[in-house]
């Protein structure tokens, strides 16, 4: 049921086997077990594609295949999970991830005028970079952890209803 559940938000294998910027990883993607969908294997996406969608890096489905690999994690759903953050929800997610960083670090928010240029790079992001980098890992972490248990807790819950109504079906025979 869990599983059922899942696959329909999935992308198709061939989909993303066929993209040219993972033809870098050659056969290394065709391992079987990177497309099986089990708790742990789920759970593990979650937890990647997660993490990673609060990264500010490029080419951040090519770390998610990575840590699919490593972590023998369900490919598809980790990479799916990273384009959380996209042209459109990306302001608001790293802005929220700059609110806890400044208030865990305890200072101030800076007042700065976004703008997408080399020099706000190197000048407007200097002032604000440590407390976004620390609410980027710690909001990656946060909802990693709660999406991956979430999972788990889901699967079990499926499995359990499962068991309990063969049960019952087994005792009415």
């Amino acid at each position: 049921m869990a599983r059922k559940l899942i696959k329909r938000f999935l992308p198709d294998p061939k989909w993303i086997r066929q993209q040219k910027s993972l033809n870098l990883l050659g056969n290394w993607t065709h391992d079987p077990n990177l497309w099986h969908l089990t708790r742990h294997s789920a759970a593990t996406a979650a937890f990647i594609g997660l993490f990673l969608a609060f990264m500010p890096v490029p080419a951040q489905m090519m770390f998610a295949v990575i840590g699919s690999m490593l972590f023998r994690a369900n490919l598809p759903m980790a990479v799916t999970l990273v384009w959380i953050t996209n042209p459109f929800t990306i302001a608001p997610i790293f802005y929220l991830a700059y609110k806890v960083g400044v208030a865990v670090m305890g200072v101030e928010a800076e007042q700065f005028n976004f703008e997408l240029s080399w020099h706000w790079l190197q000048h407007g992001f200097v002032v604000s970079w440590q407390p976004f980098i620390l609410g980027c890992l710690l909001c990656g972490m946060f909802f990693g952890l709660l999406g991956s248990t979430l999972i788990r807790w889901y699967w079990r819950m499926t499995t359990m209803r499962r068991w309990h109504e063969r049960k019952a079906k087994r005792e009415s025979e």
